[in-house]
């Protein structure tokens, strides 16, 4: 396909973003600042050296962000949950510190306010189960707080699934299969990203709600354990979900996926904004256009690729898109639209129109 001229790329960009608003599915900058800052708030206007600050966040045109309010699976037990409770605290605090820019979501309709006020909207999702000390009722607790999304597990296997970097078991255990109830139960959308492939398929056999991936790629183009395979990528075109490509560097690039596995030694390999465009238009071509969006991961991660250096440079992945001919709409629908009509299809249930008793105890 020949490449469209410079001009009517900005223009395809443009009519994008008018339909949809960027929204990105995974970003650390809790977990950053937790770890570099004591968990303040203060100073994050910009400039940061780091992926994310106010200032870049106002140029790369974000709409809203599903903040990961992560802790590492190091940590389990009561310790995880309390921990989890603080970068809750945190994203709370962000948006009292910074009114102008950000305001809380749990609702596609949150989303749409908070574009329309021109502010940031702001969701949470929870990064692995060790979160919930395989209890359900601080599941239900976090959901009540605003959690919109639980990914199953971090690098190490939960109690009741299996991660991708982990020793395989069972896939989704029995008790699992009964938390995946919960969860549609509560309106949370289930994140896949992290867990196994026997784990991706047994979540979709009994998924009665769309999935999706937070912050993954494409397993054909980067032999990762991370990302997806496409036998994967053909049901959540049934299932409704939504693939979130990822920018991280070994998710994206074999010859930095070795660099990274095999110790580190030299200068990394140059990853590139062309080779995350390669993984979307992947899983254009196996799952649908409607079943992609974006999930960086940006400050989750020391390297992102040439040209993908932060949270400004969202319109630059667009416009490689548009480069390579894809519409507006479909720019539309990977910048937010898909992540968008996957919320709002949990909403009801989110927002209590649900039965009144747990499925699971």
């Amino acid at each position: 396909m020949a490449r469209v001229s410079d001009t009517r790329a900005l223009e395809a960009v443009e009519r994008a973003l008018e339909l949809a608003p960027i929204l990105d599915g995974h970003n650390d900058w809790a977990w950053r600042s937790r770890l570099e800052r004591g968990r303040s708030v203060e100073g994050l206007g910009g400039p940061l050296d780091w992926h994310t600050d106010v200032r870049r966040l106002r140029a790369g045109r974000l709409g809203a962000q599903f903040w990961s309010v992560f802790v590492e699976d190091e940590g389990e037990g009561p310790q995880a949950v309390a921990r989890t409770l603080e970068q809750i605290d945190w994203v709370h605090r962000l948006v009292e510190r910074y009114p102008e820019d950000f305001v809380l979501a749990r609702s596609a309709a949150d989303v749409e306010a908070a574009r329309a006020g021109g502010r940031i909207a702001s969701l949470l999702g929870a990064e692995g189960a060790h979160s919930v000390d395989d209890s359900p009722g601080v599941l239900r607790m976090l959901a009540a707080l605003g959690v919109r999304y639980l990914t199953l597990t971090h690098n190490r296997n939960s109690a009741w699934a299996d991660s991708a970097t982990d020793e395989e078991r069972d896939g989704l255990t029995e008790r699992g299969r009964a938390y995946i109830a919960e969860l549609n139960r509560l309106g949370m959308l289930v994140d896949l990203s992290h867990v196994s492939a026997r784990t991706m398929h047994d979540v979709l056999d009994v998924a009665q709600a769309p999935v999706i991936f937070s912050h993954s790629s494409c397993r054909a183009l980067t032999d990762h354990p991370r990302n997806v395979p496409d036998d994967v990528l053909v049901r959540l075109a049934g299932n409704g979900g939504v693939i979130m490509v990822s920018f991280v560097p070994q998710f994206v690039s074999d010859e930095y996926r070795l660099w990274h596995d095999g110790g580190k030694e030299g200068e990394p390999p140059v990853v590139t904004l062309g080779q995350v465009a390669d993984h979307i238009e992947h899983a254009r071509a196996i799952a649908g256009v409607r079943h992609v969006g974006l999930g960086s991961d940006f400050d989750g991660v020391e390297h992102t690729p040439r040209g993908l250096s932060g949270v400004d440079n969202y319109p630059d992945l667009l416009a490689e898109l548009a480069h390579r001919g894809w519409s507006a709409a479909d720019l539309a629908a990977l910048a937010g639209g898909n992540a968008l009509r996957v919320l709002r299809s949990t909403d009801r249930a989110y927002a209590g129109d649900r039965p009144p008793t747990a499925l699971i105890r």
